[in-house]
């Protein structure tokens, strides 16, 4: 079927539709929704069998839904209306929750059902349970509409209508620091995280409050801070305390940034453990490093302290190290919002950049122990190729990867992906992947070499066959042989080109991306951090458009 992906920009769902629904041989296109007349002209010149709205903020033309199939997924179950379903969801504490594609219609959310999946609430942030839960049950969900579509089954039918609501106020998450509990705190805080984030007063200052976790074993007045813990501070509630990772000022164009970095220095709290986003533990041979860096982006300092990290983990009596990221993220590479936030983001560009490389090298060294890289999250940009470093690369089934680095304004990319792509892929498919600028699911990527193995729907379920492999692998007889034969590769690999010259020609090219006469890069990060809307849809997203 010819598909047209309608979307207000490519996010995590509509990444996932376009990978699903072409592994399954349809025609997709994609078009971002900019206004009333583009979007005619795309379906004139697309011509779908069906137009599927992952993700919108206003409604689809009248005379498109009028004249098409206009399918729209709804983070909520049968009869749920609003546009801020997850958000109520998360704040009214429901145990179960759903997703539902529904026909266009002239009433938001009214239309007729054509498909629907439910699940339950996990205690997590709306974007990470829309990255997740949500997003499983719309690639179901749609997968099962167009089933009945090509069986011209049409939809199951209209249920019951809720009462509609509108988008989340900020005053009706507010918290309220002498009252609420930590529970209470934690909901609200996760039902704006990623966006809006939650607005509070600290220290006389207006900011929106992100990547909140309990902090155990915390207590104090309640609304003091009472602690700090890396760059993260912890609040008292009234039955404990929270650490707060992050903030974003209320201020024009300020970035989501670590709490500290927003509130400057708090020296006169006591630094106490509590928040990690690097931890390292141990069991049956087998050590487990976890990095679960908020968006998948790796700052300068978390990109040596993960060096750090690793480095100490190869002088472990264990003989093979998983590298695990997070639940939601891989990595997505460097940190673009502490880039952008630095005094000279082509001096910080440049810091990360080769710190990054330090970490991917150390990997790609180790010769004391078996390495697998352990993707429960979608990965991106550098993340995926310092992935590639591992000894084998396993991926949960629904992990979509953007292996790629030029939709960021034409940037050449590092992390020695010159050495290890071509060395996974060949070199005629490493040079077409490094220029689709396309997401990619698992299958293909295991097709391609990029990935070893993939398998687990849920990210439980994907750690748990993790574990059971990495443990086989550390009890597996001929495990010493296995690392003796790694050595004598990167012996034979270093002798013919050393990964010094793989380096300095990478940063050669990332050198003019950074500081050249072309500011492609640097206004495409500034676009992506502050979330400017495209004016229009990349080509290689719009294939209708490269026909016309």
């Amino acid at each position: 079927m010819r598909v047209l992906l309608l979307a207000h920009s490519f996010n995590s769902l509509t990444q996932r539709l376009w990978v699903d629904l072409s592994e399954l041989g349809h025609e997709v296109t994609a078009e971002f929704d900019v206004n009333d007349a583009v979007t005619l002209q795309a379906v004139k010149m697309a011509r779908p069998n069906v137009i599927i709205a992952p993700f919108l903020k206003r409604a689809i033309p009248e005379s498109v839904w009028k004249n098409h199939l206009c399918l729209v997924v709804h983070p909520g179950p049968p009869g749920d209306r609003g546009p801020a379903a997850l958000d109520w969801a998360i704040l009214e504490g429901h145990q179960d929750w759903g997703v539902t594609v529904l026909q266009a219609e002239a009433g938001m959310d009214e239309g007729p059902v054509w498909a629907s999946r439910t699940f339950p609430m996990r205690l997590a942030t709306k974007s990470s349970l829309y990255r997740n839960e949500v997003a499983d049950g719309a690639v179901e969900a749609v997968l099962d509409a167009l089933s009945r579509l090509q069986d011209q089954d049409g939809p199951v039918g209209r249920p019951p209508l809720a009462p509609f609501k509108p988008a989340v106020k900020q005053a009706e998450r507010a918290i309220d620091w002498t009252r609420d509990d930590t529970a209470a705190v934690l909901r609200k805080i996760r039902s704006a995280d990623g966006t809006p984030g939650l607005l509070d007063n600290i220290l006389d200052r207006s900011v929106y409050l992100h990547d909140a976790h309990a902090a155990a074993g915390l207590s104090g007045k309640p609304g003091d801070l009472i602690a700090r813990s890396g760059h993260a501070v912890a609040r008292a509630t009234t039955d404990g305390a929270v650490w707060i990772g992050h903030l974003r000022a209320r201020e024009a164009h300020a970035l989501k940034l670590p709490a500290l970095d927003v509130l400057g220095p708090q020296d006169h709290l006591p630094e106490l453990p509590g928040y990690h986003d690097i931890w390292y533990d141990e069991r049956h041979g087998v050590g487990y490093l976890h990095f679960p860096f908020v968006n998948g982006a790796m700052s300068t300092d978390q990109c040596i302290r993960l060096r750090e990290a690793f480095v100490k983990a190869t002088q472990r009596p264990t003989k093979v190290i998983a590298l695990m990221g997070g639940p939601d993220f891989w990595s997505n590479g460097i940190h673009l919002g502490t880039i952008e936030n630095a005094l000279s983001p082509a001096e910080e560009s440049w810091a990360n950049i080769n710190a990054m490389n330090d970490l991917t090298r150390e990997i790609i060294t180790c010769g004391s122990h078996f390495t697998l890289a352990a993707m429960q999250g979608n990965g991106g940009a550098g993340g995926v190729f310092m992935a590639l470093a591992a000894d084998l690369v396993a991926a949960r089934e629904a992990v979509v990867l953007n292996p790629h680095y030029k939709g960021m304004g034409n940037l050449f990319g590092s992390e020695y992906w010159t050495y290890l792509l071509p060395r996974r892929c060949g070199a005629e498919n490493a040079q077409r992947v490094i220029e689709a600028r396309l997401p990619m699911g698992t299958e293909e990527a295991e097709r391609l070499g990029l990935i070893d193995c993939r398998f687990g729907q849920s990210v439980p379920d994907f750690v748990k066959l993790v574990e059971e492999m990495a443990e086989a692998l550390a009890a597996d007889p001929a495990l010493d042989e296995r690392l003796a034969a790694k050595r004598l590769s990167r012996t034979a690999d270093e002798a013919e080109k050393p990964l010094d010259q793989y380096r300095a020609e990478e940063l050669e090219h990332m050198k003019l991306n950074f500081y050249g006469f072309d500011p492609s890069y640097h206004v495409a990060r500034y676009n992506f951090i502050h979330k400017v809307p495209k004016s229009r849809t990349p080509l290689y997203l719009a294939r209708h458009r490269r026909k016309g």
